[in-house]
């Protein structure tokens, strides 16, 4: 009988711990989503409007701004890193991607991270196209 409830234990042990890497996975990549989404909605109302938008993104203070009083932060246990076009910054500590009404862009790429999982997030410069990959561990 104490076998039986020393293994029910020990399987229990383990799957809190799958469950608790499951849910930072989790977090990762709905935090890798949102950014994409909202990207996405920048560049629709890009072209809706015929108007230039801009999507900026704060990596140390981890938030990001979208038209339209979109607005939203990333969870503080997540590594952020911009790569973009230096002459759109708003200042030293942001970056930004521009949108035009063809749907075209500026370019530029959003890396999340936690530990050596992943997820990065590509504007294409010439088309706009917003694009969603994993990296890292378990890819």
């Amino acid at each position: 009988m104490l076998l039986v409830v020393a293994l029910i234990a020990a399987a229990s042990l383990l799957a809190v711990a799958a469950f608790s890497g499951g849910m930072k996975g989790t977090q990762l990549r709905a935090a890798a989503k949102q950014v994409a989404a909202e990207l996405r909605y920048t560049r629709t109302h890009a072209i809706a409007t015929g108007q230039p938008q801009r999507f900026t993104i704060d990596p140390q203070g981890r938030t990001w701004q979208a038209p339209n009083g979109h607005h939203g932060t990333i969870p503080p246990e997540l590594q952020v890193r911009f790569t973009g076009a230096r002459e759109l910054q708003p200042n030293a500590n942001e970056g930004a991607v521009m949108f035009f009404a063809d749907g075209a862009a500026t370019g530029g790429r959003v890396q999340l991270s936690r530990g050596d999982a992943g997820w990065e997030v590509d504007v294409a410069w010439l088309t706009g196209q917003v694009t969603l990959q994993r990296t890292g561990a378990g890819r």
